[in-house]
């Protein structure tokens, strides 16, 4: 039920906009069916250049938005980008199916435009921009954000740490094996992790030059060198969270970077990976001679980390 209403709480700083029309205009006046001040927030000139912002305090999953035009007026907003922030600085714009998406907005002053997100935004700061409005009046708006809190473990690396966890027997062999995390970092290089198993098997993922590199040599390497790569993503060292999931069942792999997931098999000799001995997240502890990889340590941030269903951030915090 992540469907509370977000904004209508907020203190009157939590608002603010690239301009006010007066006093009585502000961004504060923009909250869904309130009429006090004008009865909506304008900006002092409407072009394509103004937006309205709210900051939700903290990292919040954003589920749904609501619009209106201001109260008992010619102002609405016909059409608007949101954009979303973590730190109010970096901005990303909400896309849907990788295409620039444009909100359709308000055909009256009155009438609330609802809309159920395609997919959740996790952020603390939103932006309204229009982009289009009823052309005998003004941008005028009032809005609604609908979401709850985001549940989220972070953790930083300084380029120079690792995170390491160690399998201290041999779990039951599962029937699927998968890791999952987010990341955000503004460099082109680093490790997020290697899982090494003592016949020499291993799995390697590293950044390198912004794209996630998967390496997956399977089987004894003295023997069997039997190497697997694919490459992922693009311009990942935005300084925007972005999510890994590795799926792996016998020697198929299942690798997904944001929405884009990659199907393939690993080669090799055998059909299961002997990975049952160690993970590490940010670096390699002991390099070894895993190809042609930098193995430079990540310096950014690592959210959520989980590994078949173990929250390994809450591990490393308690032990």
């Amino acid at each position: 039920n992540c469907d509370d209403q977000l904004v209508s709480s907020l203190p009157q700083s939590s608002f603010s906009s690239s301009s006010e029309l007066s006093s009585s205009h502000s961004p504060e006046f923009a909250r869904l069916n309130r009429r006090e001040g004008a009865g909506g927030w304008s900006p002092l000139v409407s072009n394509k250049y103004q937006w309205l912002q709210i900051d939700l305090g903290e990292r919040t999953e954003i589920t749904a938005v609501a619009t209106q035009g201001g109260y008992g007026s010619s102002d609405w907003v016909t059409s608007y980008l949101l954009m979303f922030s973590d730190g109010g600085r970096n901005w990303k714009q909400y896309r849907q199916e990788e295409s620039t998406w444009a909100f359709s907005g308000n055909t009256n002053a009155d009438s609330v435009v609802y809309y159920k997100l395609q997919h959740s935004i996790k952020a603390r700061f939103l932006r309204f921009v229009p982009l289009d409005w009823n052309p005998n009046g003004r941008i005028g708006m009032r809005i609604e954000v609908y979401g709850c809190t985001y549940m989220s473990e972070v953790v930083g690396f300084d380029g120079k740490s690792c995170l390491i966890y160690t399998f201290h027997q041999k779990p039951v062999s599962a029937l699927k094996d998968v890791i999952s995390l987010k990341f955000k970092t503004m460099q082109s290089e680093g490790i997020v992790l290697h899982r090494k198993g003592q016949n020499g098997d291993h799995i390697t993922l590293e950044l390198i030059k912004g794209k996630l590199s998967l390496l997956i040599n399977l089987g004894d390497t003295k023997t069997h060198p039997s190497n697997t790569q694919i490459t992922l993503g693009s311009l990942l060292d935005d300084q925007h969270w972005h999510s890994i999931l590795i799926e792996h069942f016998n020697n198929q792999i299942n690798f997904t970077v944001d929405k884009h997931t990659h199907h393939f098999h690993a080669k090799g000799e055998f059909n299961y990976l002997d990975l049952d001995y160690e993970l590490s997240f940010g670096g390699i502890p002991v390099p070894g001679k895993s190809g042609t990889l930098s193995h430079k340590n990540f310096h950014g941030c690592f959210e959520n980390i989980y590994y078949n269903g173990v929250n390994i951030i809450d591990l490393a915090k308690r032990h």
